[in-house]
């Protein structure tokens, strides 16, 4: 049977609006917070998990038979389709008021990424793909995205979230390696930066250790508007890793060889 592209769509936006109806009232309030780790940091409030919550119900309502992968809640059924959801990817951000934190919902077959959503409620952005486009929303519009195109290393602009993840020093090597070979670095952006990535206004993003729920719905929205991301192995990055992702083949293609000679 193919694939109802328009009810993925539909429900991408429909779970976001529910996810945004938990996030954006308690966005910039007095939070608690928790901690999931017993050593270091890994933040997460209510917004996390009632936004989650809301997210699965909308996709269980509109296909009941599909998997469902979530940061907060864990995985539930199996199927060769699946949801992957980060309620609030950035919640270091969330908590610091600051407006590049997003829900992200990624639709996988067969492990593979292949339609997915980022949305900034606050900012009021949405950044959404399917299969053959990728479009950016925001007060009623809905336009085509584009990456930059660039195919150079030199000229390129790059985001990680903190250079502080490359925390060994071969990691930190691989870092360095792409640091001096591009023109601006720029920090904290989270899921963000992929968005800007794949609307043109990023050339490479970087990461390592990323879970599925983190990467899953970036994915199809950076390979539609025409860019490249792969582990940096030259694996299929949704099911996580260490991922780059660039503003075209070409590009991947060089940042992928400057980290593995580093």
């Amino acid at each position: 049977m193919p694939l109802d592209l328009a009810k993925i769509e539909a429900t991408l936006l429909a779970a976001a609006d529910a996810a945004a109806g938990h996030t954006l009232p308690l966005f910039r309030t007095v939070l608690a917070v928790d901690n999931k780790l017993a050593e270091g940091f890994d933040p997460v409030t209510e917004a996390d998990k009632a936004a989650e919550t809301a997210i699965r119900a909308v996709i269980a309502e509109a296909f009941p038979d599909h998997a469902i992968i979530g940061e907060e809640w864990g995985t539930t059924g199996s199927s060769e389709f699946s949801w992957i959801i980060d309620p609030v990817d950035g919640t270091r951000a969330f908590i610091s008021g600051a407006p590049v934190w997003g829900t992200l919902i990624g639709f996988a077959h067969n492990g593979v990424a292949i339609a997915g959503i980022m949305s900034q409620p606050f900012i009021g952005e949405t950044f959404l793909a399917v299969p053959g486009r990728a479009t950016y929303r925001r007060a009623g519009d809905a336009l085509p995205i584009r990456t930059s195109g660039q195919t150079e290393l030199a000229p390129s602009r790059v985001f990680t979230t903190t250079p502080s993840l490359f925390r060994t020093p071969a990691l930190l090597t691989k870092w360095q390696a792409i640091e001096s070979a591009t023109r601006l670095q720029r920090f904290g952006m989270d899921c963000y930066g992929y968005a800007l990535l794949a609307a043109g206004h990023a050339d490479i993003v970087i990461e390592p250790f990323l879970n599925t729920y983190d990467i899953a719905a970036l994915v199809p929205i950076i390979r539609q508007a025409g860019g490249a991301i792969a582990c940096w192995d030259g694996s299929e990055p949704t099911g996580g890793g260490d991922v780059v992702a660039a503003a075209t083949p070409e590009l991947l293609e060089k940042a992928l060889e400057l980290i593995n000679a580093a």
